[in-house]
């Protein structure tokens, strides 16, 4: 590393440790543009949610400008008096308004890995929009952190139990990973076949690259939960806080916090939810106390087979990477020397 390396380097951590006396305005500016999102969407009668024009997409894009109005008076009066107790509380208020828009970007982010568009540019463009404003607005209800010299833990497991949820959260994807390679290699699983799934992921506009993992064996989706396991054993186990030998340029070196946190608490915040909700929904089908529907396969009863795997997987996963993220967040949190 040479002497600029070493003098920007420095020059980047002195003004990153400092981040609780830039961040409010940072959230301010962030606040003035998605109130100024959310206007011209309204004005402009862009859809972020159902048909254009309809009244449910209209209140909410005024619901945007009114969540970005709170946020920028808000850390517009931390700026100018200091954290107070009533701000933070209005502070988590807004941050827990922008963080429910913010449901779904991981898909967004599933569909744009493999090649696919997303529905609407503006409604995922509100989602980003939303989980960095939520990011913003959490680092700011903090700011009564003083920056000063801090001690990184060294890498550490997680507790027993903790890798125990860790466990179950994998084995929840087993049936799952299962169900998909049968497809992906042509088998016949719930009355439907490998050819069969193909055709409606084709008429349901999947993109090339995930036709062609299919028509290989290899379904994305098996893939992506791979990923996720991975993930999930990172934040629980010491090799997940040091990049390994393999990254020749950052071999030995401490992971940085947001890394592995962000996919973390972006994949918990969507799957735990909409595992939980899904898996409620279907305990009410099979009680008979509603309808499922058959969608593409042949019968109801397939649908809720294959809807009761991928539902179990999401809300154990989920909350399986809720608890280790958290684990993960207090084993690597700088102490103050």
């Amino acid at each position: 590393m040479t002497a600029v390396e070493r003098t920007m380097k420095a020059r980047w951590n002195a003004w990153w440790r400092r981040w609780p006396c830039w961040v409010a305005r940072a959230t301010m500016l962030w606040a003035v543009l998605y109130a100024g999102f959310g206007l011209v969407c309204v004005l402009s009668r862009i859809s972020l949610l159902g048909p254009s024009g309809d009244s449910v997409a209209s209140g909410l894009g005024w619901a945007v400008v009114a969540v970005g109005a709170l946020a920028a008076s808000v850390s517009a009066a931390v700026v100018r008096y200091g954290l107070r107790p009533a701000l933070r509380v209005l502070l988590w208020t807004a941050c827990g308004l922008a963080a429910i828009p913010a449901f779904g970007l991981l898909m967004d982010g599933i569909t744009l890995t493999l090649g696919q568009g997303v529905d609407s540019v503006a409604s995922a463009a509100n989602r980003a929009l939303a989980a960095a404003g939520a990011v913003l607005l959490a680092a700011t209800a903090r700011t009564d952190r003083r920056p000063g010299e801090t001690a990184i833990p060294e890498p550490s497991a997680a507790p027993r139990l903790v890798q125990r949820a860790a466990w179950t959260g994998t084995l929840a994807f087993v049936p799952y990973a299962a169900m998909k390679l049968v497809w992906a290699y042509g088998g016949r699983f719930a009355g439907i076949t490998g050819e069969e799934m193909l055709a409606v992921s084709e008429r349901n506009g999947a993109s090339g690259v995930f036709l062609a993992l299919e028509s290989w064996g290899l379904d994305p989706t098996a893939l992506l939960a791979a990923l996720g396991v991975f993930l999930l054993w990172g934040l629980v186990r010491p090799w997940g806080q040091v990049f390994p030998r393999w990254t020749m340029f950052l071999r030995g070196r401490r992971v940085p916090r947001w890394l592995p946190l962000a996919p973390a608490l972006l994949g918990a915040a969507t799957l735990a939810p909409y595992g939980v909700v899904g898996a409620g929904y279907l305990t009410l089908a099979t009680a008979g106390v509603v309808t499922i529907r058959r969608g593409d396969f042949h019968s109801s009863g397939d649908a809720l087979l294959v809807g009761w795997i991928g539902m179990v997987a999401f809300a154990v996963y989920g909350v399986a990477l809720t608890v280790a993220a958290h684990s993960y967040w207090l084993r690597t949190r700088p102490a103050c020397r």
